[in-house]
């Protein structure tokens, strides 16, 4: 994230008051910020695209199309080299877990659309070769877990909107080393399990199986970003109108819809707090104002992109795998590593468009 000092004045903690209309509390001076032990980061150097040994990596390291094949561990390979591909051009299916779903269907469709195929948002051998024509490396590599992979700190599993309990937590760290390295390699907890079978995740020194995903960067800066709120996706633009990345997003709900119209990019926080006012909220039980800390499992994950609309922005998520799949409060929810990836190139001041319509309830 260094690389983004030069074009933001960066925030290392953001106050944040959730995705209501009201003015959100203003960011502390760097001088104030309370230090808190460190969240242990997903954002670390890909694993060289040396293929995985194990057989079964192999296997889906060379898995192609066969319109007849009707083996589901095959149809499972398959679709994790796609997602891998797709999520290493920009083109992100969310959660890489090996299964059909809504996310890796839009992100088919935008990448045919990118590449001129027929953009149906189907398998196809057509897009399995060119996909792999533009990245023929192996999708599955191995990985040695280091001692600092182990070392926590970890944070206790908590209910979900139990602000308070959660406000008295030092950071808001992973729970697991699993969840720590299934989030590092964009990877589905259930997925590396069962490419890891009876692997303790928590032994530094355990040689596993990984996905190579993609490196959370873009190559070039982010002017525009339109926020599809009907089919659930963020575009990320240059400023020749180049498309560089699609997500796959959760925006709004039917009750409490994201904005419409155009705004901007105010700041970024890649580091943010989340602030609990329930004079201003309408989820939620604790009767005072409460400050959750960072890190990559408070409420709005580990980016927050702030936006010229008060107290909206485009933020990660603590459950990547629902991404898509449930409503907010009102914000933008990405995959943290989307999140992070859009934050490291987008211009401030870049601007954000929302179009469509809200289709999922609360």
């Amino acid at each position: 994230m260094t690389g983004l000092v030069s074009r933001f004045a960066l925030i290392a903690v953001l106050a944040l008051s959730a995705c209501d209309d009201k003015p959100p509390a203003k960011p502390a001076p760097a001088k104030t910020v309370q230090k808190t032990p460190p969240a242990p980061t997903p954002m670390v150097p890909a694993p060289p695209a040396v293929a995985a040994a194990s057989p079964l990596a192999q296997t889906i390291n060379a898995a192609t199309f066969d319109p007849a094949a009707t083996d589901p561990d095959a149809h499972r390979n398959l679709l994790v080299r796609v997602q891998t591909l797709l999520d290493r051009a920009h083109f992100s299916p969310g959660v890489i877990d090996g299964r059909d779903g809504t996310n890796l269907t839009l992100a088919i469709k935008a990448y045919q659309g990118s590449r001129n195929l027929t953009a149906n948002g189907e398998i196809t051998k057509e897009l399995v070769d060119t996909l792999t024509a533009g990245d023929g490396g192996p999708v599955l590599v191995d990985y040695k877990i280091t001692p600092e992979d182990v070392a926590g700190p970890f944070a206790p599993v908590l209910p979900k909107e139990d602000y308070e309990a959660m406000a008295k937590l030092p950071a808001m760290n992973y729970h697991t080393p699993l969840e720590l390295l299934a989030e590092r390699f964009h990877m589905d907890e259930a997925l590396l399990q069962a490419l890891n079978p009876g692997v303790d995740f928590a032994v530094a020194g355990t040689n596993i199986v990984v996905t190579a995903a993609g490196a959370d960067t873009l190559d070039r800066k982010v002017d525009r970003i339109e926020i599809d709120k009907a089919l659930g996706q963020v575009r990320a633009f240059d400023k020749d109108g180049v498309e560089l990345a699609v997500y796959p997003a959760t925006v709004g709900s039917t009750e409490r819809p994201a904005p419409s119209g155009e705004w901007a990019v105010r700041t970024l926080a890649p580091a943010p707090t989340y602030t609990y006012d329930p004079s201003r909220l309408t989820f939620g039980k604790p009767k005072a104002k409460l400050t959750i800390k960072a890190g990559p499992n408070n409420p709005v994950g580990s980016t927050w992109i702030d936006l010229t609309k008060d107290t909206y922005g485009i933020h990660g998520t603590p459950d990547p795998k629902l991404v898509n799949k449930r409503a907010s409060h009102g914000c933008v929810r990405l995959t943290n590593w989307d999140a992070a990836e859009l934050g490291s190139a987008v211009n401030k001041g870049a601007k954000v468009i929302f179009m469509g319509a809200e289709a999922r309830s609360s």
